[in-house]
């Protein structure tokens, strides 16, 4: 689930402008690059202090740069690195990390500076692929394929020249030590509703520690966005949450399988099973036993690779040879048949308005289980708006129309979350689609 087209775009410009580092180069010579300094921010206390959900346990300044030598322009915000506390699927205390951005604009809409606690879209499952260290150097490279650009800043950078504050988290082992559970429902809907409560308790920024916030996502991130929605009334009811946008969420992991099989993002199914192994161990012998050879090699490859990477080694792969049983009778077996109902988003009635885009083409998040998400919540007396992105097919195995209607419906989503936070009226549209 990520936006493949962006980091396309983005590895081409990056070329074009000559930055990307020669083949012989090693990342520990980037004179801004210090992976002391990292293991020293990202290596949480052990044990944990005590505390509770939201508590920050260490922050630290943050540039915040395009790329590497920040000479092409920066965020327009203080970037502030943090690190909180939360609770994984488990129910177990949990070190995430994260990014705080102040914006030097003032906000322009009614009542206080609102918050958008943004869940960002597939980066992949190595600690180097965390946002917040994204943020940090701009782009990441290693030899030699291991590069990654973060494309997030191509809305947070709007997101701040506008006056919105944002919160970033980097969810579960994204940075920190652990596996990344990569669509996990609840570690990362708590790693959101977690990393607002982290930011309204910072100092020096101009929040309401009782201020307006909105949950915002796009595919791994709408999924995120979707969760924290519907577990915040009862995780954080404090908070004061005013809508979500869940764009492209994916709601019902078992609709993915056959739409990632042969696609260019087929190794994010290695990530969801690498996610699934670390979270409920006790399945992890029962899982293995169905791994080819070529499967076990698929998930100890991806474990340390972000996206751009597993992309280019895998893409286009089939996965059934992972598989040492026939993959469409696998997925209605146990346990994997609990472990997607475990992950199914929908059965938990957010307390405010949501967006749900999604594009009814999408050759990746399928639109089917989208649309199934907002009639769920319309029928718990949820004030839903569902888009429908009617982009025709094209180049589907790219996954063209997973990541352009990001782009595309951005814009409008932006606006319908500034009418939120401007106390506008909501036009839902429960039983028209």
């Amino acid at each position: 689930m990520s936006r493949l087209w962006g980091v396309l775009v983005a590895l081409v410009l990056i070329g074009c402008l000559g930055i990307i580092p020669p083949a012989g180069a090693d990342r520990n010579r980037d004179p801004k690059y210090n992976e002391d300094e990292y293991a020293a921010f990202y290596t949480p206390p052990e044990p944990l202090p005590p505390g509770q959900p939201g508590d920050l346990i260490r922050t630290d300044p943050s540039r915040l740069v395009l790329e590497p030598s920040g000479q092409l322009g920066a965020i327009m915000a203080t970037g502030t690195r943090i690190m909180y506390r939360s609770i994984d699927a488990r129910g177990n205390p949990m070190a995430v990390t994260g990014t705080y951005f102040e914006p030097f604009n003032d906000w322009p809409g009614h009542g206080p500076r609102p918050l958008i606690v943004y869940g960002p879209g597939t980066q992949g499952q190595g600690d180097q692929c965390a946002p917040s260290r994204q943020f940090n150097q701009g782009i990441h490279f290693a030899p030699y394929l291991d590069i990654a650009f973060n494309y997030e800043e191509l809305f947070v950078s709007t997101m701040v020249a506008r006056g919105f504050a944002i919160v970033m988290t980097d969810y579960q082992g994204l940075g920190t030590p652990g596996v990344h559970t990569y669509v996990n429902r609840v570690a990362e809907g708590n790693a959101m509703i977690d990393a607002a409560r982290a930011a309204m308790r910072l100092p020096d920024t101009s929040l309401n520690p009782d201020g307006p916030l909105a949950f915002w996502g796009y595919s791994q991130g709408g999924g995120a966005a979707a969760s924290a929605a519907e577990l915040a009334p009862a995780h954080a009811p404090e908070l004061h949450v005013v809508g979500s946008y869940a764009g492209a969420p994916p709601a019902d992991l078992e609709e993915l399988f056959p739409y990632a099989d042969g696609s260019a993002l087929v190794g994010v199914v290695g990530y969801a099973l690498n996610s699934v192994i670390a979270t409920y161990p006790e399945f992890a012998d029962v899982i293995r036993s169905t791994l080819t050879p070529r499967g076990e090699d698929l998930l100890a490859k991806v474990a340390d690779q972000c996206i751009a990477e597993t992309a280019t080694k895998f893409m286009f792969r089939h996965l059934q040879p992972y598989f040492n049983e026939d993959i469409t009778q696998l997925v209605n077996e146990e346990p994997f048949r609990t472990l997607f109902a475990m992950q199914r988003i929908g059965r938990l009635r957010p307390n405010s308005p949501v967006l749900i885009n999604s594009n009814r083409f999408d050759p990746l998040v399928p639109w089917t289980g989208a649309n199934q998400l907002g009639r769920d919540w319309c029928a718990q007396g949820v004030d839903v708006e569902f888009r429908t992105n009617e982009q025709p097919p094209f180049l589907n195995k790219l996954v063209i129309n997973h990541a352009l209607p990001m782009l595309v419906d951005g814009e409008a989503a932006m606006q319908w979350i500034a009418d939120r936070f401007n106390g506008l009226p909501t036009s839902p549209n429960c039983g028209q689609f």
